[in-house]
């Protein structure tokens, strides 16, 4: 036959992938989760996934308690100079780290690209040096695991079908790459499908939504056309403010696809009922 993949087949390669060993061989790395306000208040699951799988791979993860908002949404919507009081509040919180990690592209991006931005606009030397330090240890999940411990293979089991939009924070100004597919072709069980048009936008760009909700909204329909034609369980993605703008599109719909966070798909396991299919 040709074409579709037939669910024997697929199901065959899960249990044979199921069955391998997983082993992280690496030195353990001293790492402040940097949370978001967006998945603090919103999706926690998250959070607590990406701890979860830090862990797993044997890494020391602290939560400081005293971190607030990284400034992204007054900083893209005019309010630049709001947002560098709160550029100095994460360089003091996060800067004794070893390594930020934070499950979202677009803050991380804030930090790494637009920091050095607030710093000028503020004249402010020391902030400015301060973000100069600790930018290149501020990391995107996926490229944590991928460029700053070489890992692929998380130990990860997750039997489902899956596709990865890649968000545009993430893509176009992290310039993350392949890491996430990489980590998901790693994930024992997965089928994972191409996304055709992945690098078109969602749509969502924060408040892009709201102020642009027609052409917002065009752009979320293409988006979902293309995420039904693969025929999938479940749309993941690095950032959970596009998977909501997905996902409520595809509820509306009533598509029954699931949207889930990469790092929830990476810290999932095997149970004792797994082991036993």
């Amino acid at each position: 036959m040709g074409g579709r993949t037939t669910w024997w087949e697929v199901r065959d390669e899960r249990l044979q992938r199921h069955d391998a060993v997983f082993e992280y061989p690496g030195p353990a790395v001293r790492v402040a989760l940097f949370i978001t306000c967006f998945n603090d208040t919103l999706f926690p699951e998250t959070g607590r996934a990406t701890v979860r799988l830090l862990e797993r791979l044997g890494h020391e993860v602290e939560f400081p308690l005293e971190q607030t908002c990284c400034g992204q949404m007054h900083f893209n919507t005019g309010y630049q100079r709001e947002a560098i009081p709160l550029a100095r509040r994460f360089v003091e919180i996060f800067s004794p780290y070893e390594a930020v990690v934070a499950p979202s592209g677009s803050c991380v991006g804030m930090v790494r690209e637009l920091y050095p931005m607030a710093a000028d606009l503020a004249g402010d030397r020391w902030l400015a040096e301060k973000v100069e330090a600790l930018a290149p240890k501020v990391f995107e999940l996926s490229e944590f695991l991928v460029k700053r411990l070489g890992v692929t293979d998380v130990g990860a089991y997750y039997p489902h079908r899956v596709t990865y939009h890649p968000t545009c924070h993430s893509l176009r100004m992290l310039k993350v790459g392949e890491a996430p597919l990489e980590l998901l072709r790693a994930v024992r069980g997965i089928d994972l499908v191409e996304l055709s048009e992945a690098k078109e936008c969602c749509g969502f760009g924060g408040t892009f939504a709201v102020k642009n909700a027609d052409t917002s909204a065009a752009m979320l329909s293409d988006k979902i056309r293309h995420v039904l034609d693969t025929e999938v369980e479940v749309c993941t993605a690095g950032d959970n403010s596009c998977l909501m703008h997905i996902g409520g599109g595809l509820k509306r719909q009533r598509t029954g696809v699931e949207t889930v966070h990469l790092a929830q798909i990476l810290a999932s396991e095997a149970t004792e009922e797994d082991m036993k299919r």
